[in-house]
């Protein structure tokens, strides 16, 4: 029994795969130390911090501004509130405290973080599902007036920013009010529903967010996948395969579209390091209850502890979305050595 053991365990920590993890793991802890760091020095030095913001209203006695610049560790030097924090994670898993809400910062980030990953998971679910048929569409009918449709499509969802986006679809909701609701997630009557009446309701006031954050990305990804798809197209191995006259659906989708998505997998990984932080403007115009409007609010008040457990947290997400698309990419190309991918 031993000797299994012992045998399995050398399977394991010799598998390409779990090394790989655990160096990158390895690296991404030593990122995010650095990340931190860095992210905390950059805050520092901005003028001033939360207790001079409260100076300004004349109702805060001076014996208060003391009280809550000791209670939140402000008096201290700047490395040792960092120390103090990092010390916190490691022993405690505790990001501190929130200066404005007088919360803990992980309690408020997980509650609002459900409402940003719903949004920015079904637009990016939207996106791939619409463009990366159109992107092929498009490649087999180069120069049609399909792809020529197509990409016109394309060059105005990129054109206009996702701000302008936003304002227009904006103006439409007033031009068509009260059929798309515009501001929060729910209605005021939401309590009341049944839990599909719940469903739809959500559904309903995601309509035009979904729309703001889908039309950009959908326009880049289409054109994306329309320029891969051309690209492999060209290679010979495509026209061997059509020379010996296999059928034109096992060699698009079969031979072609499995050399093309490589450069769509990556992308997908950078896309999910960004689920937590794409969708700020989009949440800032439609009032979403989203990890944006919260980040938004840290920064004008100088919440100090909030602001830094927010950017680890899109340093984490940007960690996990490149290695999972690095292993998405070894499940896609077995060709692939994991220790050749930077």
């Amino acid at each position: 029994m031993n000797s299994t053991l012992s045998y399995n365990l050398r399977g394991l920590f010799g598998n390409e795969v779990f090394l790989y993890i655990s160096k990158r793991v390895l690296q991404g802890l030593i990122t995010l130390l650095l990340a931190s760091a860095l992210s905390f020095t950059i805050i520092q030095l901005a003028p001033g911090n939360y207790i001079d913001t409260l100076r300004q209203n004349p109702q805060i006695s001076p014996e208060t501004l003391e009280q809550l610049s000791q209670q939140f560790g402000l008096d201290k030097p700047a490395y040792q509130q960092y120390f103090r924090w990092l010390w916190s994670i490691i022993r405690y898993g505790d990001f501190g405290q929130s200066f404005v809400y007088q919360r803990s910062v992980a309690s408020l980030l997980w509650e609002r973080m459900a409402n940003t990953l719903l949004l920015a998971i079904i637009s990016l679910v939207i996106n791939w599902a619409i463009a990366l048929p159109l992107g092929i569409v498009a490649a087999l009918k180069q120069n049609t007036k399909l792809d020529q449709s197509l990409r016109v499509l394309s060059y105005i969802g990129q054109g206009f920013p996702s701000f302008i986006t936003a304002l227009a679809l904006l103006f439409f909701a007033q031009s068509v009010s009260p059929l798309l609701p515009v501001g929060d997630m729910t209605s005021i009557y939401f309590s009341d529903l049944t839990l599909v009446g719940k469903i739809l309701d959500i559904g309903w006031h995601m309509i035009l967010p979904v729309l703001a954050l889908s039309i950009t990305g959908f326009a880049g990804l289409q054109r994306l996948t329309r320029g891969q798809f051309l690209d492999v197209l060209r290679q010979d191995y495509i026209r061997t395969a059509r020379a010996k006259g296999l059928p034109e659906n096992r060699v698009i989708y079969v031979h072609a579209l499995r050399n093309a998505i490589n450069p769509l997998i990556t992308l997908l990984g950078f896309e999910f390091a960004t689920l937590l932080s794409g969708s700020f403007i989009t949440e800032f115009f439609f009032n979403w209850p989203g990890l944006g409007r919260l980040i938004l609010s840290a920064v004008q008040s100088q919440d100090l502890y909030l602001i830094m457990a927010s950017l680890m947290m899109g340093a984490v997400m940007l960690i996990i979305g490149n290695l999972i698309a690095d292993l998405m990419l070894k499940f896609a190309d077995p060709r692939i050595r994991l220790e050749d991918l930077k």
